[in-house]
């Protein structure tokens, strides 16, 4: 996997070597309906960032915000900032939307280029139709993130170093359903969240306006990483699951520790041990990720990856809500049920 840095108008780029094998589909059969549909749906809903979204609202970017919610006043009281008076606190939830912004953003880049290099190694053509389509919309949400980031982000953030391991390994992953679990199954569902959560954490109508939009195209490029996986990594040997198992844990624990606000706290002159660590262990910032992971646990049940070994890592990480206990507990009891079926 080797792998480069690559300076570019100032900024550090990422370039990854992969060996991979391009598959081109001569077949003329229409097979898989769900991909069929999905294909179809992504046809009837694109969007134009350049006239849908109106970029004439008016951000006022560091304005004074409302108290928030009792969990967020708990955690302002709780936090290494508390002794610097309510403005910081303003700046700090200014400077966590700007670093989620600057977050997404990457992260659809990178969305971008993986989409683009499922479209070439899935191997049946309606599979291909999903993976092109699903790049014509990451290179939508780049468009208009980066278009928001320019115009109201003074100072932005580069790509955090954890979420750049990710797209590192995946990228440079030889078997493409590396690649898909990354994106499909746990990037996309993160970001996704994140979106849906948007009307409480996001402070400015036009960021709003734009993660709605972008979340309707995310929620079914989430459903067709489903589809490509559900029925690949049930048939799978007992060595290639361990493999996938290890590779979703390893990512996993790079995607939650980004929600440790590292970025941030460097960023508002606070020790950056003692803002991890407070982050780590305050029970709202808690809820929040536990939020955020809220979609990978049914994706990873829905691809048959939702393993005795993946449920004790996320539990290990504090990942697990009561959403995701009653998907484990159901899945659970499913297989009891299945074994008892077969002991008869």
């Amino acid at each position: 996997m080797p792998e480069a840095a690559d300076h570019r108008d100032g900024e550090l780029a990422l370039r990854v070597g992969a060996e991979i094998v391009a598959i081109l589909d001569w077949s003329l059969d229409r097979g898989d309906q769900s991909l069929i549909a999905l294909y179809e749906q992504a046809k009837r809903m694109q969007w134009n960032g350049s006239v849908d979204i109106d970029w004439r609202m008016p951000v006022d970017f560091g304005a004074l915000l409302p108290v928030g919610s009792e969990f967020a006043v708990a955690t302002f009281r709780a936090s290494p900032i508390a002794d610097r008076g309510r403005p910081c606190w303003d700046a700090f939830r200014w400077q966590v939307q700007a670093w989620m912004v600057c977050q997404f953003l990457h992260s659809e880049q990178a969305a971008l280029v993986a989409s683009a290099r499922l479209a070439e190694v899935v191997p049946d053509a309606d599979a291909k139709f999903c993976a092109i389509s699903q790049a014509g919309d990451e290179a939508r949400h780049t468009e208009v993130f980066g278009r928001y980031v320019r115009m109201h982000v003074a100072d932005p953030y580069p790509v955090n170093e954890a979420l750049r391991s990710v797209f590192q390994d995946a990228l440079g992953a030889r078997d493409w359903d590396f690649v898909a679990l990354a994106i499909q199954c746990l990037v996309e569902p993160v970001a996704l969240a994140g979106f849906r959560l948007a009307g409480t954490t996001f402070h400015d109508p036009l960021i709003k306006q734009i993660v709605a939009k972008v979340a309707r195209d995310e929620a079914r490029h989430v459903s067709f990483g489903t589809v490509l996986l559900r029925d690949v990594i049930p048939q799978m040997a007992s060595a290639e699951l361990a493999d996938r198992e290890e590779y979703v844990l390893t990512a996993v624990e790079l995607l939650r520790r980004r929600f440790l606000l590292a970025d941030v706290w460097e960023r508002m002159d606070v020790d950056v041990q003692v803002g991890t660590a407070f982050a780590a262990r305050d029970p709202g910032l808690s809820a929040y990720r536990q939020a955020l992971f809220s979609r990978v646990v049914p994706m990873l049940a829905n691809i048959g990856l939702l393993t005795p070994r993946v449920v004790d890592g996320l539990s290990g990480l504090d990942l697990l809500d009561g959403a995701a206990r009653r998907v484990i507990e159901r899945q659970t009891q499913g297989r009891l049920t299945s074994r008892s079926r077969l002991i008869r």
